[in-house]
């Protein structure tokens, strides 16, 4: 059903839409009031204007087609969120009404009269409600805003130890059950190269489906930015202003360093994409082939580990031989863990060879039984 002054939007659409315009300034209202913290508490209240904005849009079309506009009252679901913001405050609420912006600006991406900016203006607002629950108002410099950004080393670090990790474990536990159930060096052998095979191909291939996915997800996205920078310069200076002052910038300092940073489209669109979303346009996830080349090796490296001995001793003397080169690179893996974790080497280590040699127990004894049972 169409209305005149509408063009393609019924009017029900348009009074749903009028309804939860002003729910979400109403909620922002609610906020702005519980907020401590004086700059939230107007970015609070700007958001309230937008949508106060974009309400009046859809009255202006109601009203051009003689169509009556109904008194506003609260919906039930805003008043449970604006009471739970009165009780535990603004915050408590914040993530979930960043995700109901994200649907706002996808519902409204398929509107074709929507007034121009409308769905770039709700992202805005999801992404600067996930900064504020991000970080809140700590710091007020660049410099410290930056610093949110993941660290490449760390995340290289902790990959490569939980790879060599699941290889080990996974490949111990194998080589374990199958020499519980007394099959000869060989067939051991067999069994663990298949294994390490079969484990790092996994990892190898689920890692690169991984970055690729995470590589097109991005261009996607670096994509729709740069359409709405061309066409929309003004929304998205708005935006990255608001996310600015819910990381902890005054507005004056905050929409100075959004308009110098939009003065090119290529610093424009690569802020853009780092303070909106989160990536690293240089990057763009990493190359999807070296993170499976990594996976592969990194698995095989501990994977080997357990092995090794059954390639150049055979019975009880190749079991004990497994079991203890496995014992000191699980305790490695262990001691390299405390990098990232901050704790004893000899608790981590500890824990870790107690919890690989538990495992490597179970699986040995169930080959026994089972290899009794058939013998």
């Amino acid at each position: 059903m169409t209305t005149t002054g509408l063009g393609t939007t019924s009017a029900e659409d348009a009074k749903r839409f009028i309804q939860d315009e002003l729910d979400s300034a109403a909620l922002y209202d609610v906020m702005a009031g519980r907020e401590s913290d004086a700059r939230l508490a107007e970015v609070y209240r700007r958001l309230a204007a937008t949508e106060r904005r974009h309400a009046e849009h859809w009255t202006s079309k109601l009203r051009a087609g003689g169509t009556a506009v109904p008194a506003h009252r609260l919906g039930w679901r805003t008043r449970v969120l604006a009471a739970l913001a009165r009780r535990f405050g603004a915050g408590a609420v914040t993530s979930i009404i960043a995700g109901q912006e994200m649907a706002d600006a996808a519902r409204y991406a398929n509107v074709a009269d929507r007034a121009p900016g409308m769905d770039a203006d709700e992202r805005g607002h999801a992404r600067a409600l996930r900064a504020i629950t991000g970080g809140g108002a700590e710091g007020a410099l660049i410099a410290r805003l930056e610093g949110r950004h993941r660290g490449a080393t760390g995340n290289a670090l902790r990959a490569a130890v939980l790879g060599a990790n699941d290889g080990l474990l996974s490949n111990l536990s194998l080589i374990m059950g199958v020499a519980g159930a007394n099959l000869a060096a060989r067939e051991i052998i067999i069994t663990g190269f298949a294994g390490l095979l079969a484990g790092a191909g996994s990892m190898a291939l689920g890692e690169w489906l991984s970055v690729q996915s995470s590589r097109e997800l991005f261009e996607k996205q670096i994509h729709v930015e740069r359409e709405e920078l061309r066409t929309s310069p003004e929304e998205e200076q708005e935006e990255l202003a608001l996310i600015y002052e819910a990381k902890g910038l005054a507005e004056p300092q905050a929409r100075e360093v959004a308009r110098r940073l939009m003065v090119t489209e290529s610093s424009a669109l690569d802020t853009l994409a780092r303070e909106e979303l989160g990536i690293d346009p240089g990057a763009l996830g990493g190359s999807a082939l070296q993170a499976a080349a990594a996976s592969f090796l990194l698995f095989a490296i501990g994977a080997i580990i357990p092995l090794v001995p059954f390639m150049v001793a055979e019975g009880h003397r190749a079991v004990v031989a497994s079991v203890l080169a496995s014992a000191a690179g699980l305790f490695g893996i262990g001691a390299a863990i405390t990098i990232l974790t901050g704790r004893s080497v000899w608790f981590s280590g500890g824990r870790q060879v107690l919890v690989g040699l538990a495992a490597a127990a179970l699986t040995f004894g169930v080959g026994h039984l089972v290899g009794r049972t058939i013998g």
